[in-house]
């Protein structure tokens, strides 16, 4: 803990503390469903990041929204893009992906708002579903986004799977970074996978699962008479990740996928830290986090960056000025560049 206090003081900002009534894990984490923000309407251009091969077929692209710097704060230029990645069962339109952009695009960041394979209004546009590690499908968008910058960093925020997400192309070298930050993600997607599944978070699991269901049975082609009759049977994520994820992917198995995908046995390896292709990489957890246990982030040090708070919930950290995470990854995102003023 003391290295993330010391991390939050050389960022000016104070260790998070709930915003009434949202007291505890839950309500942490549920507070953008129940109550969410009304953000103010914002210029954006749609895009169509062309896809390469797959193991899901050819072709297909994935429908991003790209955010300029809010004109209102005095920017007439960006100062970098930030690509931003929406979790599991969600979309480009999530509310925390939205309100974090809007964070950014208020501190003079383009944000590009990505939506992954089969997810939101983009599931049109490229068959299938998504992956913790879907390198192949992020490599060809993060070039071009790439290119979208304009000689400016390419940074990149991913939440909750999202930052698996964009972890997993990291250290598969399908991703040049400036600079990435990961909020709530999951890195041993069995023990997740487990937590979700246990009693208490039994209300969680079929939210999310109806989400996914929604998401594969939308899809186009639509599914079989049969796989649809055994999506409509799944009763866990780990079920759906056996009959969806695994396959559609190329891994023999849910537990070879759950292994093969989760990012922490390379983060542990002794040679991270030579590893040239990892950018700096900040990494925020709660450790009431319902949904992801925060062991994994607790074995973890240089190079990584990571601050660990005793409270927030999974993707909440709603404190009394705001989203106190979307202010720790602004500033953080803000000192890559050498641009902090606080």
């Amino acid at each position: 803990m003391s290295s993330s206090l010391e991390l939050l003081e050389r960022l000016g900002l104070q260790p998070f503390r709930p915003r009434p009534p949202w007291w505890g894990p839950d309500l942490q984490t549920l507070r953008d469903t129940l109550r969410p923000d009304v953000l103010p309407e914002h210029p954006r251009t749609r895009l169509e990041l062309a896809l390469g091969p797959s193991s899901q077929g050819k072709g297909g692209s994935l429908l991003a929204w790209l955010d300029p710097p809010a004109a209102e704060a005095g920017f007439t230029k960006a100062k970098a893009l930030v690509l931003l990645l929406h979790g599991l069962g969600g979309s480009s339109e999530a509310e925390g992906v939205r309100r974090l952009g809007w964070c950014l695009n208020r501190a003079g960041f383009a944000v590009l708002r990505l939506n992954m394979r089969g997810a939101g209004q983009g599931r049109e546009l490229a068959s299938g579903t998504y992956a913790a590690r879907c390198s192949s499908d992020l490599a060809p968008a993060l070039e071009q986004a790439r290119q979208l910058a304009a000689g400016q960093p390419l940074l990149a925020v991913g939440l909750s799977l999202g930052g698996t997400v964009l972890l997993n192309a990291v250290l598969d070298g399908a991703a040049e970074l400036d600079g990435l930050a990961l909020v709530s993600s999951p890195l041993d997607l069995a023990q997740c996978s487990a937590t979700i599944s246990s009693p208490r978070n039994r209300l969680y699991e079929r939210w999310l699962l109806e989400r996914l269901r929604q998401q594969t049975l939308n899809d186009r082609p639509q599914p079989n008479e049969e796989l649809e009759q055994h999506l409509r049977r799944v009763a866990s994520i780990r079920a759906f990740d056996d009959l969806i994820t695994a396959p559609r992917w190329g891994y023999s198995s849910v537990e070879d996928y759950y292994q093969q995908a989760s990012p922490l046995p390379r983060l542990l390896a002794p040679e991270l830290a030579q590893q040239a292709c990892l950018p700096p990489t900040l990494l925020v957890q709660a450790l009431d986090d319902p949904w992801v246990p925060a062991y994994a982030a607790l074995a973890l040090g240089p190079p990584l960056e990571v601050v660990l708070s005793p409270g927030g919930g999974h993707n909440g950290f709603h404190s009394p000025g705001g989203c106190w995470s979307d202010q720790l990854v602004r500033r953080w995102l803000e000192q890559r560049l050498g641009s902090s003023v606080y």
